[in-house]
């Protein structure tokens, strides 16, 4: 199968350079890397603009080129739950597409956000006339299957506090001999708070506990991690 993009050679080369950076893709052969570049749609969207919505037909996996989205659920009782908080490069809308399902979740851009889409129908034909495609995929959702083994296992064995540790830890980086958690703009308590399946009050408590016991320090911009190995600790209590 070949679809010839009409898309100017400057974005083409972009996408090939977004699938590198994507782990198990980057060793894809260079046919079914074509192959992917030749049916990818461009798309932008704006902060706090919905890409989609929990149920949804799945008709696209997005590769995520720029900006952070959030995968969240809605209880029965209006309150939200975060699956998955997303980061360039990666991939997401997957899963509803192998399962032939529905979006599970309602994925929404949390700052300006470009992304490729991939038709579905097109990708399951592609997966079907490229191993290595099929077996890049397999890995991704095989990864996405461990993740919510951890989101389970945090949501009922660990506290807000160790479930707090835990996410401040993985995403902490060193700058400047100091060990920081950046504060994106769109890093609101609430917005945490949905990330660790509590609400806002409840944080507040848990970070204000961590800092008072000199784990952290809150700054404006950045959650200074003062402690990592006695935070670490706080992950198993």
């Amino acid at each position: 199968m070949t679809i010839q993009s009409t898309l100017p050679s400057s974005f083409l080369e972009g996408l090939k350079l977004t699938l590198s950076k994507i782990e198990h893709f980057k060793s894809l052969p260079i046919e079914a890397q074509n192959a992917i570049i030749d049916v990818a749609i461009p798309r932008q969207y704006k902060a706090g603009q919905v890409i989609y919505l929990e149920g949804e037909p799945a008709d696209y996996v997005y590769i995520l080129e720029r900006g952070w989205v959030k995968a969240t659920r809605m209880t029965h009782e209006g309150r939200e739950q975060g699956l998955l908080f997303l980061r360039p490069v990666d991939i997401f809308g997957d899963i509803a597409v192998f399962s032939g399902t529905s979006y599970p979740g309602t994925v929404t851009a949390l700052e300006d956000v470009e992304a490729w889409l991939i038709p579905s129908e097109v990708l399951l034909l592609l997966v079907k006339q490229y191993p290595t495609l099929a077996l890049a995929i397999i890995h991704r959702l095989s990864e996405r299957v461990l993740h919510y083994i951890g989101l389970v296992e945090d949501l009922s064995l660990r506290s807000v506090e160790a479930r707090l540790a835990s996410t401040l830890l993985r995403n902490a980086e060193l700058r400047n001999e100091r060990l920081i958690v950046p504060r994106q703009e769109w890093t609101t308590f609430d917005e945490m708070a949905v990330r660790l399946g509590t609400v806002r009050d409840v944080l507040s408590r848990a970070m204000k506990t961590l800092e008072t016991e000199g784990y952290l320090k809150v700054e404006k911009q950045i959650i200074v991690i003062l402690d990592p190995k006695g935070l670490s600790e706080r992950v198993d209590r």
